[in-house]
């Protein structure tokens, strides 16, 4: 499956840079940007990060997962306004007035 239509990449060529990495350094911290390089590519728009995310996480030896993979426990799913102050758009200033 593509990953990320920009450069291409596949859940596979993700999978396989995860291995590679974790045979030349067991120790190390895998993050996307890692992959990117380790594949000889570079993040263009970013519209593939959660499934480039979700793909990491699935992978079997990725290991200790830094911050940006773990799961969020403290979920916001229920807040509609995604934590923005109300009327933070032009629109509803000015219904506001």
């Amino acid at each position: 499956m593509i990953v990320c239509h920009c450069t291409q990449i596949s859940d596979h060529d993700i999978r396989a840079a995860i291995d590679w990495m974790r045979t030349a350094d067991p120790q190390t911290i895998i993050t996307p940007g890692k992959i990117y390089h380790a594949l000889g590519k570079r993040a263009d728009c970013g519209g593939c990060m959660p499934l480039f995310l979700d793909t990491m996480r699935a992978c079997d030896k990725l290991g200790v997962a830094p911050p940006i993979l773990r799961h969020r426990t403290d979920s916001r799913e229920d807040i509609p306004h995604e934590g923005r102050r109300q009327g933070h758009r032009l629109s509803q200033r000015r219904a506001a007035v």
